[in-house]
This record gives structure tokens, C-alpha cells and sequence, in this order.
């Protein structure tokens, strides 16, 4: 098996009495982009930090390539790019001096330097705009240079810190399509975003954090495929006593769990056809049907022939896919931007 590339193991941080990041472990493998999840507070921005050499562990240790982070030698420095959620650019100056200046502090100089920052700004779609002010820029082109300047040195690994933070769409996708394309040529990233959807489609493997700890670290799909199926929702008229119809739903093959919600207790439906009555002579109660099954395509057919036996209307059907967002949800108990 290949060595990984980041190795986290057992990391603490402590500030006094608080314990803000408890014995993480996990690694990162070679051209792999994983994305580092947690909310406000979970620990994520302290183990980044102490991934980038800006902090060092209160026990445990990070390496690059093999080597201890916390020793800050020059090869760890260089084999790290970051571009940070504060962007670190320089205003009074063009797009190029930028990425010339980044570039120079790296020890690139003359042609070699001129020809990487041109690579650079093509990377980013800002080849056109290279001599304007980068106070002129918008708020996406800025975070394209800034993109740009955490690549200047050729890093082994590239830390992205929430990179499409009030961006425009256009500028969104070009850092989208540079992370791909940085990918493709080998390129190590670490990806972290409030963004889910972004962290779902750009990433191999995902880490959870929570509380300081990693509650969770695999691949996306392996993720996903652990919240046990899709969620089948069904507006309808059930009957005030809905144990009996429940049972017969959880009877199914690859049903995993059954709920009903009424939406007004156990008032009737104010709809069309509120005068129904149902087989068991019961008044409707409007609410949704809530149902997680492993193949809920197959098992439609009969879940609809139970609801109209009982002579339950079906206002709306809709399937949910499971996806990064309900694992995050599921784990910690909380959404990504608390």
C-alpha cells in the first residue's frame, strides 16, 4: 500500500483547561482530495491548523511526507500550499505582482517565475485581468488569486479553507474546475466547506468532526450508504388510528422504519375530499407518511395498494435521496453552519 502522504495521529490540543481537539486520528492518501467537516466549534480550524504548522499539538503528531510538521523544516513548509477563508492578497497591487511576489518569497525567479505565474492565473481564468488592481477585482476573482498564490510553490498538498465563500457562480465553477484539473495532475488537497454539495462532489473520502473528536471518516459513497436508504414522503389522509396501516407498511420487504406526521393532530383535512372516510369508518387526519427503505422504486406499488384500500388520497409523493448532508446531520446532531 502507498504511504500516505498526511499522517494525524492521536493529536490533542489543549488551551488550559480545554481540550479543543481529542486524540484525532486519520490520513490523508497521495492525490486524493478529502474533505474535513465540523461545525462551528468541533475542531476542524485546530487540527487544519496544526496540519499547516501554525499550531503544534499538546500530544500526538502530524507528518508530511514522512516528516514531524512541528519541526518546521523548509521541505514540510514547501510541501504545504494554503489558501485561507481570510484572503491573503494584496490589494494595491495587480493580479501579477501578486502571484510574482508569492512566487519570489518561494525562491522562483526570472523566467521560471514569469512562466509559473502565467500558469498560474490561466489556472484560475484570470489570464485577462492580470494587470488590473486587485482591489478591483470581485469578491470571486479575488478568491481565484487567492487560489493561485497557495499554488505558486508547486505544494504536495494544497489546504483549502472554505475557497467558494461568497463567490460569484462563474468565479465557483473555474475553482471548481481548477481543483479537478489540480487534482488530475496529482495534486493532494484538503477541502473544507459549509458548502456540502461542494465537499459531495469534489471529495474521495470525508472526515466528521464533533465535539473535538473524529466521529467519522470514510468514503463518500460508504458514508451515504450508511444511513440505511432513501425516504419516501407521502402526503395523505390516514386514519385517527394508524398503528394497524403502519404495520403493514413496516411488513414490507427492505422497509426500514415508519412514521406518520400529522400535520393538525387528529383535526380533519381541510382539503377537497375531507369528507372521506376511511375503511375503518375513522374521520381522515392529514399528515405525511415517512418511510426509509434500501430500494424504494420496487416497494411504491405496494405501499400505494395499502393506501388505497384504505381509501387514503395521495396528495404528494416525493424520494429522497440520502445524501453528505443527512450523514453530517445524523452523526452530530446539528446542520454544518451551526
Amino acid at each position: 500500500m502507498t504511504p500516505s502522504l498526511v499522517s494525524v495521529e492521536k493529536v490533542k490540543k489543549r488551551y488550559g483547561d480545554l481540550e479543543a481537539v481529542k486524540g484525532v486520528s486519520f490520513e490523508i492518501q497521495r492525490g486524493e482530495i478529502f474533505g474535513l467537516l465540523g461545525s462551528n466549534g468541533a475542531g476542524k480550524t485546530t487540527t487544519i491548523s496544526m496540519i499547516s504548522g501554525t499550531l503544534s499539538p499538546s500530544e500526538g503528531q502530524v507528518t508530511i511526507a514522512g516528516e514531524d510538521v512541528s519541526r518546521g523544516s523548509l521541505s514540510v513548509k514547501r510541501a504545504v500550499g494554503v489558501t485561507p477563508q481570510d484572503l491573503a492578497i494584496y490589494p494595491r497591487l495587480t493580479g501579477r505582482e501578486n502571484l510574482e511576489f508569492f512566487g519570489t518569497l518561494y525562491g522562483l525567479k526570472s523566467t521560471k517565475l514569469s512562466r509559473r505565474v502565467d500558469e498560474m492565473l490561466a489556472l484560475v481564468g484570470l489570464t485577462e485581468s492580470a494587470s488590473r488592481m486587485a482591489e478591483e477585482y470581485s469578491g470571486g476573482m479575488k478568491r481565484r488569486l487567492n487560489l493561485a498564490a497557495g499554488l505558486m510553490h508547486s505544494p504536495q498538498i494544497l489546504l483549502l479553507d472554505e475557497p467558494t465563500v461568497g463567490v460569484d457562480p462563474q468565479s465557483r465553477n473555474h475553482i471548481f474546475e481548477g481543483v479537478r484539473e489540480l487534482n488530475g495532475r496529482g495534486l493532494t488537497l484538503l477541502y473544507t466547506s459549509h458548502y456540502m454539495e461542494e465537499v459531495q462532489a469534489l471529495c474521495d473520502r470525508v472526515g466528521i468532526m464533533d465535539g473535538g473528536e473524529l466521529v467519522a471518516c470514510d468514503t463518500v459513497k460508504n458514508l451515504i450508504a450508511g444511513m440505511g436508504g432513501s425516504v419516501i414522503e407521502i402526503g395523505t389522509d390516514a386514519p385517527a388510528n394508524t398503528e394497524p396501516l403502519l404495520q403493514e407498511l413496516r411488513a414490507i420487504s427492505s422497509v426500514q422504519e415508519v412514521e406518520f406526521i400529522p400535520i393538525r393532530g387528529g383535526e380533519e383535512t381541510e382539503k377537497s375530499d375531507k369528507d372521506v372516510l376511511f375503511a375503518s369508518g375513522h374521520s381522515p387526519m392529514f399528515g405525511t407518511l415517512r418511510l426509509r427503505a434500501g430500494q424504494p422504486n420496487q416497494i411504491l406499488a405496494a405501499v400505494i395498494n395499502l393506501l388505497n384500500r384504505e381509501n387514503a388520497p395521495i396528495h404528494h409523493l416525493d424520494i429522497k435521496e440520502p445524501n453528505l448532508e443527512d450523514v453530517f446531520l445524523k452523526l452530530t446532531g446539528k446542520s454544518l453552519r451551526d
